[in-house]
């Protein structure tokens, strides 16, 4: 069998460690990390082995050369283009004859590849991939397998909410001739995109073996920490040339070659390269020490990386670190945890390098000097930045000054120099000052800014829209949350920024890894003229004016003190609409309320719809994205039956084929769209996954289940603005109150429910759901929505707290109940089964 090395690309998340490397080079216990895959290759007798080159190719064929004095035979290609992950295979493969294993040049692991061959051998598979367990699956392709083997789905780096096992595919694949051949030469190509689903549509053999052992995606920096922590508390073994020598408080690893002082202290796994120094009195603890490096008397070292040809000054103290090739540091030189000081760096005497700190290649650090990274976050900005379209944080203490303008800078090195920015925000000072730190970022990375001030979202969308603009961006307080800011991003055409696209600059922001503009690009600032006049020209064109004339509507519209407050009264004069609005001032220190707040808020709107009869009362959210409706009478509608009341009058006066709605929609949408003969597309719970099957053209109407709508012919994401108008043109031309309507559709009795479950736990639980509801009628949209007899349940993991959410529908309350109860059972059984 022939062997194919994926040698890695850039390794942008590995940075500042891969400057000067290309990622498969970097070293885990002092030898490279594509040199432990050939080992693991060898042991298992695969000796032919081609190795597909991307970045910095030399470093790789320098070292390995021909291979044989790694007891293998090493042959090179480097693609002419890019051909995707299989269509680099195809590419490599001149004679496509016998099987292949394909696997990644970044990756650690111990598994037992005889086993694995055999088993796809006895399963007659086409291609097998070898699956692993993973706490966290968002980073990997999930996969589920039946009772054989045989694969039935996966998914390519799920949210949460579609993470179904926390099965994953390691990226080693066993390949027959017949399948290599379905790829076609010279054409991107990708496994988990073109070929597998390929081979699924085909019904051909594809197979997943899970394997026992350690297996680790050096994709990162905390990932190459940890798997030098995991070698150290023998979670897996590694064949090093050495050989270890036990003492008394742990195991040394050296060659022999290698000069030791008096009253060493050795504690734990220590690994030395060659001619290694190490002078009197210097504590190591758990460490791996690179060739050539020395150690002055006195030092204290614990848990850290340190490469080769390093000089470390007497008396320092070094905790959880790595540091690169070439680097001199002083005496009594203090690193505290996950520092990491790059290649060729000097460090002057009785300098601190704070934690979490990364010193680039070839800085100087003054001596006495104390460096202090400018982000140390808690675990949250460790696990992400993005969540969805947004950056969420506390305001001032995990969004702060400094942080915006860290991501203005990624941003808009992600966009481009000469690339143009439309700007907002609510009227908070805390999100103008905020605003103003993107706007220098994105400056300082020569990107061009128009600011439009204190605009709702609506008015950036449409800026986006019709504009010639390459993204934009929001700033306000989360409307849940006063204490919170969200830093909302949009792509060119108004859309929320893509995933794809989000965590792309999220690599840029975390690796602190993108270029200022020079002093004659930096990019230029300006007010936008004009845009509330263009939207309100445009908004007009939408809608049936006279109709609303018309009617003579008395309406009571709280503001919430956003700006649909600048947009409003100019509308409702031309509509002929009389209005009484509440909290109609610009307030910026009342940007958001908490839910007392919001409840009494509604309490107002209703006791002055009923005593002023009005037809109807509606409440914007600061934004202007989302509202919430009171009927004539003054009674509250919530979301999901406001959802129900204006498809029920959208399609009595639109003809509609199909219309979308969220996963955790009321069973209500499908008793409509029967009765007006319509078909349903159910859509992800998120305003991204509803724009983009809206601008894809599939359906004619949008729904949302927060109170946000999309209507033909104006905007692609919600408007409130446009929904409260399109709402009375309904009540208009059906000539219907929403009080009368709503009789139609409360039968229905919804309940949720949050039930708390670690994240390491999240994808055992969603493992669990899939493998026990696989006999049961269900939706794998977003979570696990199951249909019951008298009902049905959605379980998904919560995007940013460490739960799980239930929602459940019947026609009863003491259902709905029976059902949250059981289930929440079973979610609180499979976080301990």
């Amino acid at each position: 069998m022939k062997a194919i090395i994926m040698a890695g690309g850039f390794g942008t998340r590995l940075r500042p460690l891969t400057i000067n490397i290309p990622k498969p080079m970097v070293p885990i216990a002092n030898l490279p990390i594509m040199e432990h895959v050939v080992n693991l290759l060898c042991h298992h007798g695969i000796t032919d082995i081609i190795s597909l080159l991307y970045f910095l190719p030399d470093k790789i064929t320098d070292h390995f050369q021909d291979g044989s004095a790694f007891g293998v035979k090493m042959s090179y290609v480097k693609p002419d283009d890019d051909y995707g992950t299989a269509g680099a295979v195809r590419h490599a493969l001149e004679n496509v004859n016998e099987p292949v294993i394909i696997i990644s040049g970044d990756l650690i692991t111990d598994f037992n590849l005889t086993e694995a061959i055999r088993w796809h051998q006895e399963k007659k598979s086409q291609a097998t991939i070898l699956l692993t367990r993973k706490e966290n699956p968002l980073a990997y392709g999930i996969v589920i397998t039946d009772n054989n083997g045989r694969i039935v789905r996966f998914l390519e780096k799920p949210s949460w909410g579609e993470a179904f096992s926390d099965t994953i595919n390691t990226g080693i694949y066993l390949l027959e001739p017949e399948a290599v051949k379905l790829i076609p030469p010279k054409t991107n190509f990708d496994f988990s995109q073109n070929l597998y689903p390929l081979m699924l549509s085909q019904k051909m053999g594809l197979f997943g073996k899970i394997m026992d052992g350690y297996w680790k995606d050096v994709g990162n920096v905390d990932e190459y920490y940890q798997v030098h922590l995991d070698f150290f508390d023998n979670k897996f073994d590694l064949p090093l040339k050495q050989k270890p020598k036990k003492v008394d408080k742990g195991v040394i690893y050296h060659s022999g070659h290698i000069h030791l002082g008096k009253n060493v202290d050795f504690t734990g796994k220590v690994v030395l390269g060659d001619d290694v120094t190490i002078a009197d009195k210097v504590s190591l603890q758990n460490c791996i020490i690179g060739s050539r490096t020395r150690l002055d008397k006195g030092c204290e070292i614990k848990n850290s990386i340190i490469w080769m040809d390093g000089n470390i000054g007497s008396d320092c103290k070094i905790n959880s670190s790595i540091i690169g090739n070439h680097t001199r540091i002083g005496t009594d030189v203090q690193l505290f945890d996950k520092v990491i000081i790059s290649d060729d760096c000097v460090i002057g005497n009785s300098a601190t390098v704070k934690a979490n700190c990364k010193i680039w290649p070839g800085k100087t650090v003054d001596e006495g000097a104390t460096v202090s990274s400018s982000m140390v976050w808690g675990d949250k900005w460790n696990r992400e930045l993005f969540t969805n379209s947004k950056i969420t944080g506390l305001a001032l203490t995990e969004i702060t000054p400094e942080m915006t303008v860290k991501t203005g800078a990624a941003f808009g090195a992600f966009l481009g120099q000469k690339s143009s920015v439309v700007i907002s925000r609510d009227a908070s000072d805390t999100s103008r000052l905020l605003k103003r730190g993107l706007i220098a970022g994105l400056l300082a990375a020569g990107v061009n800014v128009s600011d439009i001030e204190a605009l709702p979202v609506p008015i950036v969308r449409y800026c986006l829209h019709y504009g010639n603009y390459s993204a934009g961006i929001y700033v306000r307080h989360n409307p849940d949350d006063f204490r919170q800011i969200d830093c909302i991003f949009f792509d060119g055409s108004g859309l929320d920024l893509p995933t794809t696209k989000s965590k792309k600059v999220e690599r840029l922001y975390f690796g602190e890894d993108f270029e200022r503009a020079s002093l004659d690009n930096i990019g230029h600032l300006d007010i936008l003229q004009h845009p509330l006049e263009d939207y309100r020209e445009d908004f007009l064109k939408n809608i049936d004016s006279e109709g609303i004339k018309q009617a003579g509507f008395k309406i009571v519209i709280d503001h919430s003190n956003g700006s649909s407050s600048q947009i409003f009264p100019t509308l409702f004069s031309q509509l002929g609409i009389s209005t009484i609005e509440l909290n109609a001032n610009l307030n910026p220190r009342k940007f958001s309320s908490s839910p007392e707040e919001h409840a009494q808020a509604i309490v107002q709107l209703s006791s002055i719809v009923s005593s002023l009869k009005a037809d109807i009362g509606f409440i914007l959210n600061p934004a202007a994205e989302k509202l919430a409706v009171v009927d004539e009478s003054g009674k509250p509608i919530d979301s999901q039956l406001l959802l129900l009341i204006v498809i029920y009058l959208y399609l009595q006066t639109h003809k509609c084929q199909k219309i979308a709605v969220p996963v955790d929609a009321s069973w209500g949408v499908e008793e409509i769209a029967s009765e007006f003969k319509v078909e349903i597309t159910r859509v992800a719970n998120d305003h991204l996954s509803m724009m983009e099957i809206f601008r894809s053209g599939e359906v004619d109407f949008v729904g949302g289940t927060r109170g946000g709508f999309i209507f033909p012919g104006f905007q692609m994401g919600s408007d409130a603005m446009l929904t409260t108008v399109k709402i009375l043109e309904l009540m208009a031309q059906t000539k219907t109150h929403f009080g009368t309507v709503r009789k139609k559709f409360e039968h229905f009795h919804r309940r949720s429910l949050s039930v708390p479950c670690p994240w390491s736990k999240k994808g055992k639980v969603m493992r669990q759901l899939i493998i026990n509801s696989n006999d049961k009628n269900r939706q794998l949209i977003d979570g696990v929505r199951i249909f019951e007899d008298n009902g049905w349940v959605l379980l998904t993991p919560d995007r940013t707290t460490a739960s799980f959410k239930i929602f459940a529908e019947t026609k009863s309350a003491e259902n709905t109940a029976n059902l949250i109860d059981k289930y929440k059972t079973l979610l609180e059984k499979y976080q301990t089964d």
